[in-house]
């Protein structure tokens, strides 16, 4: 089996630009938008409505997690039970199964750096694969936000917060896991303080270590 890294970035941690380097460095594909593109194929949806579901997106799905994980005990109902698609209805599960089958193949037919989708979880324990976090505090996060997308510090800092709420309550509902828990990962790394090739050299030396 070919070497697997999964990277879970906290949103301005720098994941889109040091997972590509890492991928690049390995020889290995950089699996971002093709899971929830290989996902709309499987289901017969839009990549607009996939993406509604992903846990990278800036809406939909996540959005309304986001908002439901400021309250104690919620109960997760109504609208969020099923998608009416064109071959009918779809229960939101399904979005998330079809999900950790893409990650799961991309595991055992090739390897790759797969980015978020709580692929840590879905492949812990799966021999020769590296876990990674990358975070740093909110204060450099949200100055990497402005820098890379030129906003205002009050839109970075709304981006930021939605952001870290929506990834955070995706990995919260549906694994009962706090994604920035340092006991899912091999390795942990304050990407708001190295520069990207640097945590890249870091990540490729543990890969290369391991598998």
């Amino acid at each position: 089996m070919a070497g697997v890294v999964t990277i879970s970035a906290a949103f301005g941690a720098g994941g889109s630009v040091i997972g590509p380097a890492v991928a690049e460095r390995l020889g290995v594909p950089f699996v971002d938008r093709a899971i929830p593109y290989t996902v709309a194929a499987e289901i017969g949806c839009s990549i607009e409505e996939a993406l509604d579901h992903d846990d990278r997106a800036e809406h939909g799905l996540g959005r309304i997690l986001s908002s439901a994980s400021r309250l104690p005990n919620i109960t997760l109902g109504g609208g969020m039970d099923g998608y009416l698609s064109d071959r009918g209805f779809v229960p939101e599960e399904e979005f998330l199964i079809r999900t950790e089958k893409v990650i799961k193949q991309i595991a055992e037919h090739g390897g790759g750096v797969i980015l978020g989708r709580a692929s840590q979880l879905v492949l812990a324990g799966l021999p020769g694969a590296l876990h990674v976090r990358l975070d740093g505090s909110r204060r450099r996060r949200l100055a990497n936000v402005r820098e890379s997308l030129d906003l205002p510090e009050r839109e970075a800092e709304r981006l930021l917060d939605d952001n870290d709420r929506a990834r955070t309550a995706y990995v919260k509902h549906f694994y009962r896991a706090d994604p920035a828990d340092p006991a899912l990962y091999d390795l942990v790394i304050d990407s708001t303080r190295l520069a990207a090739p640097a945590c890249a050299d870091i990540i490729v030396t543990a890969a290369l270590a391991i598998l």
